[in-house]
């Protein structure tokens, strides 16, 4: 059985993806906590600590697990919450040296970016994209240390997979959200229709997102991989429909007046009337055959319980 260091498994959606691999991988979770040596781990799930922004605690811990692949998962989530350059800072840091460690050990790399990398949702005023719906290849423009924290870790990601030989995805998931815990569809959300607009409604299911970091880990693998060793690809992560579930450009008319001249719609992907998602996904499926399989009109009242790690 290959082995997988996860780093922010323990996060909100990090042990979602820990779960998820841990019925076909030997994982080993990185945090800057330990659950304590009573902690009772789950099947095929073991626990490190390190300061992933310190490059030596970060090298010496993936050189010591020898890992097949790794999964950067941890990184401070959100601007904001910190001051803008403890936020970029410290997950450029992190994703500098897990990066280069991984490369290292010729270890296969899947890491979180966010559709925060477009720059759309920090952003004041709000700018309309270039295209809808909105591919990887559209530019990265982020304004907040955030995103920009996000464009970096890609482009480390790239420049370790050139370097080392090594398959690199980077994930770009939405705002993610949990069985029965949609934010999403709360009551302040539905009815107010700026509070959404950032991200033009986007949403993905915290299931999803961990079949798509499971089916990137078995694509980059084998004999054919969607991912050659020396190359780097980013791939939205987004649910298939919008959190309002009304039509799409309609929702931008009535936030933001009008769909501009230049912006580039592709009415075989968004058709007026279609309540999908601001976010293309073919390229997810097109390489690793996921398609987003949760609705928040049933998983918003999911009764499932978070993965559990660990017990004492």
């Amino acid at each position: 059985m290959e082995t997988v260091l996860v780093t922010g498994g323990r996060g909100a959606s990090g042990r979602w993806v820990v779960d998820r691999l841990a019925g076909d991988y030997e994982i080993v979770v990185v945090d800057y906590e330990h659950p304590g040596p009573d902690a009772d781990p789950a099947p095929n799930v073991s626990f490190r600590a390190a300061d992933l922004a310190d490059r030596g605690e970060a090298l010496d811990t993936v050189a010591a697990v020898d890992p097949d692949a790794v999964v950067h998962w941890a990184a401070i989530p959100v601007a904001g919450t910190h001051p803008d350059g403890r936020v970029f800072e410290t997950n450029v840091g992190a994703a500098k040296n897990v990066l280069d460690a991984a490369g290292r050990a010729d270890a296969r790399i899947v890491q979180a970016s966010s559709d925060g990398a477009y720059g759309f949702f920090f952003a004041d005023p709000t700018p309309f994209p270039d295209e809808l719906p909105v591919t990887e290849d559209h530019p990265l423009r982020p304004e907040d240390p955030y995103g920009l924290s996000k464009v970096t870790a890609e482009a480390a990601a790239g420049a370790v997979a050139r370097r080392e030989g090594v398959p690199a995805v980077s994930i770009r998931p939405s705002w993610i959200q949990f069985p029965g815990e949609y934010a999403c569809r709360s009551d302040g959300y539905v009815a107010d229709l700026d509070a959404g607009a950032g991200n033009f409604w986007s949403y993905v299911d915290a299931r999803d997102v961990a079949d798509l970091v499971a089916a990137a880990l078995a694509e980059t693998g084998g004999p054919e991989p969607a991912v050659p060793s020396g190359t780097h690809e980013a791939v939205n992560c987004v649910a298939a429909d919008n959190a309002l579930g009304r039509p799409l450009l309609d929702l931008l008319r009535e936030a933001y007046g009008e769909i501009p001249d230049d912006c580039a719609v592709d009415g075989s992907a968004l058709a007026e009337g279609d309540d999908r998602g601001a976010y293309a996904i073919a390229k997810a499926e097109r390489l690793f055959g996921w398609t987003p399989s949760r609705s928040w009109r049933e998983a918003a009242s999911d009764e499932i319980p978070e993965p559990t790690l660990f017990e004492r």
